[in-house]
């Protein structure tokens, strides 16, 4: 999660640019009826582009050097207000705008205290019935249905305003000012980051099929330094699509009670407020507001129609101030419905519009996510053969390449007249500035991981990297040294080499890997993006700490070399493998590895293996040779991909895993007959704004006897950083099995019982709850303590058990995440077996964690 909000956090660091403080003009704005506070109205100096506009309590600030002395309110729905003013003393202003037709009879204006009854109101009545009617219309109620889809998303520098300089002299990014954009509410922005999108979608009732293709896409602006199919990814779960019909609307990687849930009535405050007409149809304003500001709902409209199809023909939202979400300063959806002939409903625009802060004071970003909708049609595709395709979403090469003239074409008019290029005109003006220029390739580095051999990082042939592995350290090594690198697109598009040396200090031995991978299809970016379909040979020395895997991260990480405890547990492994790979959009994956491989001991980890006659022999090494097939089901499954790891954005969908791994005694060398079997799952479930819990469950079993490396390892982490799939408390090889179930239940609340605390609800922390543990066994054939059928094992390792197979290990958790918004501090203790000698039954775990 870290890295995808980075790239926020990238955006954010351009205000840096400093503004023109010559004189402040502050106020507040209301309804003159209600006295409410009114969000997001246009203030700005009556003639110029130089404004702002009101946050959701109301308030403006605006700060300028013009001689202009009038102010030009302007609200949807209120009347137009000027306001003269005085340099030096409009700091507190009050001013007032009233409602431009508003019937007092039809209208329940909600008092400042009031008590709010569910029972017997009107309002709620109302919304049930909408309710009640909101599947009746929906266009996949049809067999088919088709339309054209224009997507566009800006990020922008918020109310931007150069400061002229004291000595007149020409600054270096003077030039800012040429790209200066205006809104409709008249704030002034500077856009830093452009995509458009022009796509057909295609949707088939039976059997279920949605297909996209893309027409045209393009991208320009300072993320660039970040993976193009990754951040995509990212925009498109972050943005997600508003479907206000569905119980609850996915957005920042939250989930959001819709105000047409069939829940909302036990969540929001409804008010009928008033009668209009939207689209030449008579509608009511029923407005909503969550009883619990800080949860994760919205405030807003509903303009429902005064017909017996309760109609949704428009509907405005926005974040509550006090809600208990980062870096979002204030938010408003506004989404817009034509009906069909046949009744159907048909969206026509969804227009998203957020403020990204990083303090409460500052500008920060501004960023608008626009989808225009036309050419609605409820029939299948001219071509049948599109839901034929694997993937979902089908990006034709040409796609990349489409002309000015195309996009001139094509961009529907309500997408806005400023010339579309000129993201990619300030990017190659800023990039001709040093300063820029250096610092963007820092953050590439830092991002990345990796440092380009070219000045165009898209020629460059070989990356050095990964650079967070290049100093690490353990028990065994010592201080740890390792340099690598890899092999680009631009060296091939199939063909691929990666690798890396390394040294340690104390152990004084040079350690290598080196990867040969040849793509089936060509590839993009990375040679591990979606979809992998390859054949790999890889060959591998290096040390292998036993019961200490990393899922999410390299274990040569720097950031782990801090340990609560001597990681000795450790071998040497000489190990070559030949690895066929293939994934599908459908979800599907599987592969085939032949992999042999030589074990070497060391005097943390020795091989004392058992005779014949039960004499104890020094063993240096065993020899395996071994076939594992793997098989992977995760349909929809949505992730952030890097040149090395997959970083799960979303893990809504299940994943599923199966995995055998066999080998026959002397078979190419082998030296113990080997079977075993893994299963895994993994799924998300979601309790709407109340949070969501992670479970993961795994199963398995070696079948045959083996020597303890081969066995089944609990996987422990010594680190004092949560790391998933792991056992926090555990010593490594602190327990042996070959039979096991374990599961690992984590509850993120969003700060549902925090949100309730008075003072504490105002830090917005988010609880954590976690529960993990493992059912194991070791049976008879692989103990070496069973002196009938223990020839051939190795003794185990002084501090390793047996597991009660009535008594699992079990650990808890308690923590709080969201500490000054990015980090997370876990309470961990241990239930079971906690009288073994130096372990650790509790302790303090920590990981910084950047999410909205």
């Amino acid at each position: 999660m870290g890295k995808r909000i980075v790239f926020i956090w990238l955006l954010l660091a351009f205000a840096w640019v400093a503004k023109s403080q010559n004189y402040m003009i502050k106020g507040i704005v209301t309804d003159s009826i209600t006295g409410e506070p009114l969000p997001y109205v246009a203030v700005i100096l009556k003639g110029t582009t130089i404004g702002a506009t009101t946050d959701l309590d109301g308030a403006f600030t605006l700060s300028s050097s013009s001689k202009v002395r009038t102010l030009q309110v302007s609200y949807l729905g209120y009347t137009e207000k000027e306001l003269k003013f005085v340099p030096g003393k409009a700091e507190h202003l009050k001013i007032q705008l009233a409602p431009t037709s508003i019937n007092l009879s039809e209208v329940i204006i909600k008092p400042g205290k009031e008590r709010y009854r569910k029972k017997d109101n009107p309002a709620v009545t109302f919304i049930k019935n909408a309710i009640a009617r909101r599947e009746s219309n929906d266009p996949r109620n049809h067999d088919y249905f088709r339309y054209d889809q224009y997507e566009k998303m800006v990020f922008a520098m918020n109310d931007y305003q150069p400061k002229p300089k004291k000595d007149g002299k020409a600054g270096k990014f003077d030039f800012l000012t040429e790209f200066i954009d205006t809104l409709e509410v008249g704030k002034t922005i500077l856009p830093v980051s452009e995509r458009e999108k022009i796509q057909t979608v295609y949707y088939r009732k039976d059997p279920k099929t949605e297909k996209r293709v893309v027409q045209a896409t393009k991208a320009a602006g300072v993320d660039e330094v970040f993976s193009r199919d990754g951040m995509q990814q990212f925009l498109n779960e972050v943005f997600r699509e508003v479907n206000i019909f569905q119980n609850d609307i996915p957005l920042f990687l939250n989930r959001f009670v819709s105000p047409m849930s069939t829940m909302g009535p036990n969540f929001y405050k409804y008010y009928l407020l008033d009668t209009v007409e939207v689209a030449g149809q008579k509608c009511v304003d029923l407005g909503f507001a969550p009883f619990t500001p800080e949860t994760f709902g919205f405030t807003g409209h509903l303009f429902i129609t005064l017909d017996s199809t309760y109609f949704v023909q428009k509907v405005k939202l926005n974040v509550p101030k006090k809600i208990n979400l980062n870096f979002v300063g204030g938010m408003t959806i506004e989404q817009t419905f034509d009906r069909a002939p046949d009744g159907t409903r048909i969206i026509t625009k969804d227009d998203i519009n957020v403020d990204f802060k990083l303090t409460e004071k500052s500008k920060g970003m501004y960023a608008r996510r626009l989808n225009i909708y036309s050419n609605q049609a409820f029939e299948g595709p001219d071509d049948p053969k599109v839901f034929e395709e694997s993937a979902p979403i089908i990006i034709p090469m040409e796609a990349y390449r489409r002309s000015a003239d195309f996009w001139e074409e094509n961009r529907p008019t309500e997408a806005g007249t400023r010339k579309q290029n000129n993201v990619e005109l300030l990017m190659a003006k800023l990039r001709s500035v040093p300063i820029f220029y250096v610092t963007e390739k820092v953050v590439s580095i830092l991002t990345s991981g990796y440092i380009a051999t070219n000045k165009i990082p898209e020629k460059s042939k070989f990356e050095f990297g990964p650079m967070n592995t290049y100093i690490s350290g353990n028990a065994i090594e010592g201080a740890r040294f390792r340099v690598g690198g890899t092999t680009t697109t631009a060296f091939s598009k199939r063909l691929f080499l990666d690798g890396y040396l390394a040294y340690g200090s104390k152990d004084r031995k040079l350690k290598y890997d080196g990867i040969v991978e040849y793509s089936f299809i060509d590839k993009k970016d990375y040679r591990k993006e979606f979809p992998v379909h390859s054949i790999r040979f890889e060959y591998l020395y290096d040390i292998n700490q036993l019961g200490q895997q990393y899922m999410y991260t390299n274990k040569d990480n720097m950031f782990l070399a801090l340990k609560r405890q001597k990681d000795t547990r450790a071998t040497y492994l000489r190990n070559m493998e030949l690895t066929y790979y293939r994934e599908h959009y459908n979800g599907w994956a599987y592969g085939a590895v032949l992999r042999i491989f030589k074990e070497y001991s060391t005097g943390y980890a020795a091989f004392d293996r058992i005779g014949p006659d039960g004499q104890i022999t020094a063993t240096d090494s065993y020899r395996m040779s071994e076939v594992e097939f793997k098989f992977r089901f995760a349909p929809n499954e949505k992730f952030y991909q890097t040149r090395n790891y997959r970083y799960p954005i979303t893990l809504d969908a299940p994943v599923f895993t199966l995995n055998h791994t066999m080998a026959f005694q002397d078979v190419l060398g082998s030296s113990y007959d080997y079977q075993k079997t893994e299963i895994g799952i993994q799924k998300r479930f979601w309790f709407s704004a109340f949070g969501y819990v992670d479970i993961l469950a795994k199963a398995g079993k070696v079948w045959t006897k083996a020597p303890y490396p081969l066995l089944i390892l609990p996987n422990a982490n010594l680190s004092y950083l949560v790391q998933p799939e792991s056992y926090t408390n555990m010593n490594a090889m602190e327990f042996i099995n070959d039979e096991y179930a374990s599961w690992d239940i984590t509850y993120f609340m969003n700060g549902t019982l925090l949100n309730r605390i008075p003072l504490i609800k105002k830090l917005k922390w988010r609880e954590v709850f976690s529960f993990r543990g493992m059912f194991g066994h070791l049976t008879d054939k692989n103990n070496p303590y069973i002196s009938e059928q223990n020839e051939g094992l190795f003794l185990f390792p002084q501090g390793s058990y047996l597991m009660d197979p009535s008594t699992p290990y079990m650990e808890a958790g308690v923590g709080i995440e969201n500490i000054f918004k990015f980090l997370r501090l876990d309470y961990v203790w241990r239930l079971t077996y906690k009288d073994h000698p130096g372990i650790q039954t509790k302790g303090i775990r920590f990981m910084m964690k950047l999410s909205f």
